[in-house]
Parts: C-alpha cells; structure tokens; sequence
C-alpha cells in the first residue's frame, strides 16, 4: 500500500495488548505521531510517508514491545512516556531544572511503583523525569508550573511511594487556606473538616493512585497528617514527607517558618504556580521569594514546567499558552 509502512510481530498476543481494549492505544499513538496506524493480521501499520514519522513509530513500537517483555503492560502513560523520550518536544527546557541531563536510556527509570498502588507512574516529559529523579536526590524540592503539569500528582505518587514501603514515617500535607480574608475559625466542624477542602486536590491524586481503603487506613494510623500552614510553627518534622502545595500564596515569613521545620531524615516537596498569586499583594509571595534567594544554595532542586509539560488535556494546554502569550 502507498504512503504505508508496517512492522510484523511475531506473536497476535503481543499485538493485540499493544493495541489495547478497542484499539485504544492505536488512537494513543496516533496522536502522538499524527498519522492513521492500523493493524492486520499480525502486523502493524503507519500511514505516513514522511521518514521521521516512521522512524518514530518504528522505534515506538520496538521500545513498547521490550517494555511489555519486561512485564510492563503498554498503558496510554507508558506510550506517552516513551514517545517523550523519543521526540526533542520531550526534552528538558533551559531553567527547567537545576538537576541531571535527561539523556535518553534512563527516562523510564524515574518511573513510580508505589506498593499496592494502581498503577506505575511515568512522567510524561523529560522535565517531569528530571522532577522525579530530583525528588529522589534532593531534600527540599520546588516544582513550579501552571495548572495540568503533574507537579502534585508526581509529587504525591513519590510521597505515597515512600511512605508505602517504609521509607518515612508519615506524609504531611499542608497549604496556606486564608487566600481570601477567611479566617479557619468561622468555617464549620474540626480542624481536618475545615482544611479538607483547600486538601482536596491532593486527595484527588492520592485516590487515584492507591484504593481508598489505603488512604482511610493510613489516615487512622495517622501515618497520613493534614494541617494547616500556619500549625507548622514550632514544629520538627523527622523522617517524613511534607507537601506544601500552593506555595504562591505563602507570605515570606510563612515559607520562611515552613523551610525551617525540617528535620532529620524528611523531604519536603513544595508546589505552586506564581502566576495564579491570591495575596493581595503579589509581590509579598513567599514562594517567588524563596526562588530568588535560595538560588544559590546547594542542595535544593527547582523544577520548572510548563505548558508543553500539561498532561491533564491538550485543551488545558492550548488555554495556558493563550494566558502565556497574551
């Protein structure tokens, strides 16, 4: 057939687990490589008469059939996955990260089991494997990006990861909640029922990566500790993993205090959006502050995504680079 390219498996079972349940993670790949693929018998078709194309869908392919020899079963994050260490959009940007090259051959290897979870986790850019990988060599950890680019759920996933296999004790989530002049002592029932909602998201993103019986068990243990920002002050926290998500809307001497409680053994994993600032005063953002001043000091991991790093939707992604450009 003209314009076609296609590849022979040599088992049917290979292939159809690489297409998926009704062809899914054909239409997967084709959008990534943007050409039609199809199947017939056992071998695989690209419709595409550009070279690199299929070159890419070659290579796809193969590395997608080593993986699933390996055991890991072709999931729609594991071909973005691959497809992103494939393609220079995958790359890391200048600023991206002050951690590692993001060479090819180690990409999947930031990947996230977390014990008893739903699935593994695979970034899905090179910036967010650098974010991973930097998570795991650096105690104290800034993710800064817009809305869609993984940095609470990636977070979250290493944070259960570690808390799961007994890495650390206890995983503490906490966030500033007086973004608007509400103050916690007019909203309704006790501390946890007042700060759940502003936890929210990242509640969302634990249950969809372990079963909620997990998340109810690990919670009585109080192995999982909610808490508002502002009930940090005086504490030490040892040998656990703390998420400060939105940091924009720190001041600086909440950041300042947050920084300082760490203790021996703990990571804390700090995520925020400096351009979604609810202070009535942008400038007095205690997480752009802290950019700017620690910059220099050793030991810190930035990470630095953005729009080409969204996984949440391609609209999500158009919506951000309109914001961007305006």
């Amino acid at each position: 057939m003209d314009g076609t390219v296609g590849i022979v498996l040599e088992k049917t079972s290979v292939l159809a687990d690489l297409c998926g349940a009704n062809d899914y993670n054909l239409r997967v790949m084709e959008r990534l490589v943007g050409s039609r693929i199809f199947c017939r018998g056992n071998e695989l078709f690209l419709d595409a008469e550009d070279e690199p194309s299929r070159e890419l869908f070659r290579l796809l392919v193969e590395r997608l059939v080593d993986s699933m020899a390996e055991g890991l079963p072709p999931t729609p994050d594991l071909i973005i996955a691959i497809h992103a260490d494939l393609t220079p959009e995958g790359a890391p940007r200048d600023g991206a990260s002050s951690c590692g090259d993001g060479g090819q051959g180690d990409f999947l290897e930031s990947c996230v089991q977390i014990p008893g979870g739903f699935v593994k986790v695979f970034p899905r850019s090179k910036t967010q494997s650098l974010y991973l990988k930097g998570l795991a060599t650096h105690d104290l950890a800034f993710a800064i990006g817009p809305a869609g680019t993984g940095k609470t759920y990636l977070a979250m996933a290493w944070a259960l990861r570690e808390l799961l296999s007994k890495s650390k004790r206890k995983l503490i989530l906490t966030r500033p909640v007086v973004e608007a002049g509400e103050s916690l002592g007019f909203l309704p029932g006790d501390l946890a029922q007042k700060i759940s909602p502003y936890l929210r998201p990242l509640y969302d993103a634990m249950e969809s990566l372990v079963p909620f019986e997990v998340v109810r068990r690990l919670e009585e243990s109080r192995a999982i500790e909610i808490a508002p920002l502002a009930y940090m002050r005086g504490r030490n926290l040892s040998n656990c993993v703390v998420i400060l998500d939105e940091a924009q809307n720190t001041t600086k001497e909440q950041m300042k205090m947050f920084l300082t409680r760490l203790g021996e053994n703990s990571k804390a994993i700090v995520t925020g959006d400096v351009t979604q600032i609810d202070l009535p005063r942008k400038g007095e953002s205690g997480l752009v502050h802290a950019l700017q001043l620690l910059s220099r000091v050793e030991d810190i991991f930035v990470c630095r995504l953005d729009s080409r790093d969204v996984v949440r939707s391609a609209l999500v992604r158009r919506i951000i680079e309109a914001y961007e450009a305006e």
